[in-house]
């Protein structure tokens, strides 16, 4: 029986279907198109988003930290909710805690090595917070699902909404702090991210880049699930690594493109919101869509290594005394990204 190119879009499991016919190096290729999509969608949403906020006359803080933020953070919570809707609570928890160690462990440890970061008390004594509070918040909720029977730990709806209404307050009090700051210190995070495009072209780009987020994320889940299963390794492993760093894809260009533009800073505002919002609204809105257990290996290994992560960052925030992060801390939080995803692969897989 022949299927429409809509059917295979709409109906999941004839999706699945299909992709488990596909050898597994076509498997390969469709993640890479899938992880295409979704970063390129993103960074096209990011150029439309922003340029609409800088019209409206919102403040530069607010863009950086916040809706900079959620546009990248937007293919982790496609892929986490289309997970949850397909029954991998695994790819959908793994990919939000993975992105949040990908982003902090990888991208601002890498951005911290090769460039001079500074270090913005504002976002950093503000948002910080909020950073590895919300981490902390989900990873001791979480372990209070061990003392509940092993059929019902699970991150149900009613913590979802509860991380969903979080993140509407941190939305809100980012607008709040940013009104009683300084306009000079609001462009400490100013965006690269400025075009004269007229208002109609700016919604062409966030539309199409949806599409394409959305796109990506269909071909993106099947596969690796797939390939998961082929290769024997659990689907949370895969889930936490290759998916996680295929997600945190627009985080990392956004990082590269701030480097290379002499703005290392945005990279700060950039990982610290991606961060929140991966936490709140990742896993808020994945949970929502369907209460997500917790596998064992997420209190062994994923959580540990997050709040090791997050944790270590804001010790640093709080212990340097001058106006940079130096290489070293750099090199700390990026090692420990390469130890967890190497230990997965060898020791888990």
């Amino acid at each position: 029986m022949t299927h429409s190119i809509w059917q295979y879009i709409a109906d999941e499991e004839l999706l699945s279907e299909l992709i488990s016919t596909f050898p597994t190096w076509s498997l390969l290729i469709i993640i890479a198109v899938g992880v295409f999509l979704l970063s390129k969608g993103a960074d096209l949403m990011i150029d439309g988003v922003v340029d609409l906020a800088e019209r409206t006359g919102m403040p530069k803080v607010v863009i950086g930290a916040t809706i900079v933020s959620l546009g990248t953070t937007m293919p982790e919570a496609f892929v986490s909710v289309l997970a949850a809707f397909q029954g991998d609570p695994g790819l959908a928890l793994g990919n939000g805690v993975g992105s949040i160690i990908a982003d902090t462990g990888l991208i601002f440890g890498l951005t911290a090595l090769i460039s001079t970061v500074p270090l913005n008390r504002y976002i950093l004594n503000r948002n910080g917070w909020w950073q590895v509070g919300s981490a902390t918040l989900l990873a001791v909720l979480s372990a209070f699902l061990l003392l509940l029977p092993a059929e019902r730990r699970f991150i149900g709806r009613p913590m979802g909404i509860g991380l969903l209404i979080l993140l509407a307050v941190y939305m809100y009090m980012n607008f709040r702090w940013s009104k009683g700051h300084t306009e000079e210190e609001m462009d400490t995070n100013a965006s690269e991210y400025e075009s004269d495009a007229p208002s109609w072209l700016c919604w062409i780009m966030i539309i199409g880049g949806i599409a394409m987020v959305i796109a990506g994320a269909r071909l993106l889940i099947p596969a690796a699930s797939e390939l998961a299963l082929r290769l024997g390794v659990p689907q949370d492993v895969i889930a936490a690594t290759m998916v996680a760093f295929g997600t945190s894809l627009p985080e990392l260009m956004t990082a590269i493109t701030a480097v290379r533009k002499g703005h290392p800073e945005i990279t700060v505002g950039n990982v610290v919101g991606a961060d929140v919002l991966n936490c709140l609204f990742v896993i808020g809105a994945a949970s929502v869509a369907r209460p997500l257990s917790v596998p064992v290996n997420f209190y062994l290994i994923h959580f540990p290594v997050m709040l090791l992560v997050l944790w270590s960052f804001r010790i640093f925030v709080s212990a340097n005394k001058g106006k940079t992060f130096p290489r070293w801390q750099g090199v700390w939080l990026l090692s420990l990204y390469l130890i967890y995803v190497i230990f997965q692969y060898t020791v888990l897989a």
